[in-house]
């Protein structure tokens, strides 16, 4: 069973910029990715999955150092994301609906990025009152209640960052 607990984060400055290049830099993956897909379809009508990109991360990683410094599972994450989205896109089509083909996401509409398992870029550290994200540091959170973090998302909502595990 997955379960979400909401927290409120409290970052220093220096964290609240790098989350930001986070953000920026998972927002521009997502859209690199779906750019792919489309431009191989468009080109050559051949289709781009999951597991082509993902095994396309360590290379990508290893030339652009932005990339390099997020945790590679959250990376993968944001390629699940789109995979989600395709294949939503897909059984639209079949069902007959609207499909709605998924679209390249400006960065003021890029506002979470995931951590899928503690340990994994992600620390949780209930008893510190703290968050450990890869690349941001040791962030601050107000624990509403005792929880074993399942998952990690980063979360920037009009009331500031916040944290959602």
């Amino acid at each position: 069973m997955r379960r979400a607990y909401k927290f409120r984060a409290y970052p220093t400055t220096g964290q609240v910029s790098r989350s930001g290049r986070c953000l920026r830099d998972h927002q521009r993956l997502y859209n690199a990715a779906l750019e792919e897909r489309r431009e191989a379809w468009r080109m050559r009508k051949v289709t781009v999955r999951y597991g082509q990109q993902s095994a396309q991360l360590k290379e990508i990683r290893a030339l652009d150092a932005d990339q390099g410094r997020w945790s590679f599972s959250s990376q993968q994450a944001t390629l699940r994301r789109l995979n989600k989205a395709m294949a939503s896109f897909y059984r639209r089509c079949r069902a007959g609906q609207k499909p709605g083909y998924p679209r390249f996401r400006a960065l003021d509409r890029w506002d979470s990025v995931e951590w899928p398992s503690d340990g994994d870029g992600c620390r949780w550290k209930p008893d510190m009152g703290r968050v450990y994200l890869q690349g941001i540091g040791h962030v601050n959170v107000v624990i509403e209640q005792d929880s074993e973090l399942v998952r990690g998302r980063l979360c920037d909502d009009e009331f500031g960052d916040a944290l959602e595990a």
